[in-house]
């Protein structure tokens, strides 16, 4: 590529905007069209915007795509820019490797990676004393706090996901803290609404199971900074019997440890997606189990609805968004005003 062309960030460039850009290829997915040509969905970003490539069979691009692309590279790309109902589109006219002299140019590598807003040290800190002040069982404490110590640098880096929810380096403390809080605040909530249940509502449970309910991901999941993928453990068994068997393992070295209140807790693991066709063995039988997986479900579909309403381009006068989005559903934006009609 030539420096005659315009050089931009990709989330800088405009709808039909033609330029030079460094990107991060994040996803190259190969499918096949009605017709049984083969094609790739490739994913390019920078640090604020992700746009798709359509790599076509009978286009310059699919035998080097197939070939020589990579996940987890970056690329100079020469494209015009384009936003469709699918998203942010990429037309690419030229396309390398980046290279070391790039550098001169503004190329940094740690611009591409996607990481959590909140400090990891910070977010560690205050589950653990949320684990601290609100189990009060001693040896499940113990367990939880075991278990959080022994994976500490996993728990600080990790995704929550490969894609969807807190995908991003940080993703996955971003989001137990998160649900915990909120698992907090129910469960003071609903003890003080119905102080007559029997057994009464298990607060020290509540926290146990809201800190540890993906802790399974820990072995699900491959972290890459670009982008997580699935271990062979986590496409044949799944994070929920995953995350069960690491509790298991680990309360057995737990002296005291209630047989019961170790039976609910993996029962709120195990349930904590509630439905099958979501993972699920089994829905939720214990008011603990339920509240954390409520707690889980409104943090993930929540991140899912603000990402999108964050990324909305400047000027958008569309009364929703498009349905490309984790949800798959169109969200509204607001009634156009008069002028703009």
């Amino acid at each position: 590529m030539n420096q005659s062309h315009q050089l931009l960030l990709l989330s800088e460039m405009e709808p039909g905007q033609f330029a030079d850009s460094f990107v991060l290829l994040v996803c190259r997915e190969r499918a096949t069209t009605r017709d049984g040509k083969p094609y790739f969905r490739v994913q390019f970003r920078d640090h604020a915007l992700t746009a798709t490539a359509m790599i076509w069979s009978d286009t310059a691009w699919f035998t080097d795509c197939e070939t020589n692309w990579a996940e987890g590279e970056f690329y100079k790309v020469r494209a015009r820019y384009e936003e469709s109902k699918y998203g942010p589109q990429l037309d690419i006219d030229r396309i390398r490797p980046v290279n070391k002299d790039d550098a001169a140019d503004g190329f940094d590598p740690g611009m591409y990676y996607s990481r959590s807003r909140f400090s990891s040290e910070d977010m560690f800190a205050e589950l653990t004393g949320i684990v601290h002040e609100q189990i009060t069982e001693l040896p499940l404490q113990k367990l939880v706090l075991d278990i959080l110590e022994q994976y500490a640098s996993q728990i600080k880096t990790i995704a929550a996901a490969s894609r969807n929810h807190h995908s991003f380096t940080g993703g996955f403390l971003e989001h137990v803290l998160s649900v915990t809080k909120t698992a907090c605040f129910l469960a003071d909530k609903y003890q003080n609404y119905y102080q007559q249940m029997q057994p009464p509502l298990n607060t020290s449970l509540v926290v146990a199971g809201a800190v540890l309910h993906d802790i399974g991901k820990l072995i699900e999941l491959e972290y890459r900074p670009h982008g997580s993928r699935y271990t062979p453990a986590g496409r044949l068994i799944g994070h929920i019997l995953l995350g069960r068997d690491l509790v298991r393992e680990h309360a057995a070295r737990i002296e005291d440890l209630n047989p019961e209140t170790l039976l609910r807790l993996e029962h709120m693991i195990v349930s904590h997606q509630n439905l099958p066709e979501w993972g699920s063995p089994i829905a939720p039988h214990t008011p603990e189990a339920l509240l954390v997986h409520y707690a889980d479900d409104i943090d993930a579909k929540f991140y899912m609805m603000a990402s999108t309403l964050e990324n909305i381009p400047p000027g958008n006068e569309d009364e929703f968004s498009g349905r490309d989005n984790a949800l798959r559903r169109s969200i509204f934006l607001g009634l156009k005003s008069p002028e703009s009609t």
